[in-house]
């Protein structure tokens, strides 16, 4: 009898232990496109400024049931610059002074180049210029419009020289009172002139269907301020890039981005939009796709009909999309095992795709038996591909 236990622990132990030496160390993933691939994709605009089609053009390719037309955006956006942060500091440049406003201070300009230092105390924020004066908001303007602002907070600084500053102390889930930074503006070209989603060097008619995609995506998020950040907008992929003065400030291009927003501007107070029955649409836009664009429904689980599949095959010309037409991406063992919950991976199947050949979902295996199924966003995002148009290489 114990020669037999012996020989069935033998066998349990040829079994099991070549299984677990085939776990992979990492895993290497092939493919195109970065970012979500929904509406406008911005190396497709390239492609086809290239090709010298227009804004108009393109963004009729990829909205083929919406419309470019005029629209009024008088409204003035409040963008978040600076998110749930204990104190911040502000500068300006040469010759210029800040005017200085909150409940209880009528406004007051200060000394020519005065700094000025905030910071949560407790439910209130106090200012350098008097310690003991407290507000919850203060209002910070600046005499000249071409003066540049400077923003510190940590290790972040950030420029601004249109419209004004307001600081509110907003109270942040699981930390207490914070300040909440933001820039209030215009909405019509001012906002525009700090998009940062496409590099300014760029042709033209690929910066103004930004511009024009931008301006639209602006529009359909004024219609409340979000609590949590005081702003219709956050100044980062949570909603788009905004980076103040640092776009139109851009040695030799800057004024390139500048000269696209004025041109979708038709009078001071319109601008050109993207519509359907002159209302502006749900816009969306990414970096680039796998040679077609996606379906709201297929990426998030949300239908919107006027967000369909497009051919886009400059996304994957290497010509135009140097980084992105094809990519190669190492995943570590311990990131993939992370991303799916599982104590190790030993191989993955593609579940499912999209019509574009898109990952819908992905299933890991565990030397162990188990396995789990996630959705490609979930998956992606876990371990940093660039898009969900992958595969292991062949």
């Amino acid at each position: 009898m114990k020669r037999l236990l012996i020989s069935v622990a033998l066998i349990i132990s040829s079994t099991f232990t070549p299984a677990f030496a085939q776990v992979p160390t990492s895993f290497t993933f092939i493919g195109s496109g970065y970012g979500h691939g929904v509406g406008l994709s911005q190396y497709g605009a390239k492609g086809q400024a290239l090709e010298g089609k227009s804004a108009t053009e393109i963004l009729n390719y990829y909205f083929p049931d919406a419309q470019v037309t005029s629209v009024e955006d008088t409204a003035t956006i409040s963008v978040n610059i600076a998110h749930q942060v204990p104190n911040i500091s502000l500068s300006i440049s040469a010759g210029d002074y800040f005017t200085l406003q909150n409940e209880g201070l009528a406004a007051t300009p200060l000394a020519t180049n005065s700094p000025l230092a905030f910071s949560i105390s407790g439910t209130f924020i106090s200012g350098s210029i008097n310690p003991e004066n407290r507000a919850k908001i203060w209002i910070i303007r600046w005499s000249n419009p071409s003066s540049i602002v400077t923003l510190n907070y940590g290790t972040t600084k950030f420029q601004i020289n249109h419209g004004y500053l307001q600081l509110r102390s907003v109270k942040a889930a699981g930390i207490g009172y914070r300040i909440e930074a933001t820039n209030l503006l215009s909405l019509h070209d001012e906002y525009l002139y700090g998009i940062a989603e496409v590099p300014s060097s760029w042709p033209s008619a690929a910066l103004q269907s930004q511009v024009i995609a931008s301006r639209t995506y602006a529009l359909m998020r004024m219609g409340s301020l979000k609590k949590a950040c005081d702003c219709h907008v956050y100044n980062s992929k949570y909603d788009q890039a905004f980076v103040g003065y640092a776009k139109e400030g851009e040695p030799r291009y800057g004024q390139l981005w500048k000269a696209a927003v004025d041109a979708t501007a038709v009078d001071a107070g319109h601008g050109l939009a993207i519509t359907i029955e002159q209302e502006p649409i749900s816009v969306f836009f990414s970096s680039s796709t796998g040679g077609m664009t996606q379906r709201a429904i297929d990426v998030w689980g949300t239908d919107i009909p006027h967000l369909v599949n497009v051919a886009d095959p400059w996304s994957i010309d290497p010509a135009i999309n140097k980084n992105y037409a094809r990519w190669t991406k190492k995943v570590t063992q311990k990131a993939m095992a992370k991303a799916f919950g599982l104590p190790d991976i030993e191989r993955y199947e593609i579940v499912s795709r999209t019509v574009t050949n898109s990952v819908l979902q992905i299933t890991g295996f565990s030397s162990s038996g188990a396995s789990k199924t996630l959705p490609v966003a979930t998956f992606k995002t876990a371990v940093k591909l660039p898009s969900s148009w992958f595969d292991l290489p062949a």
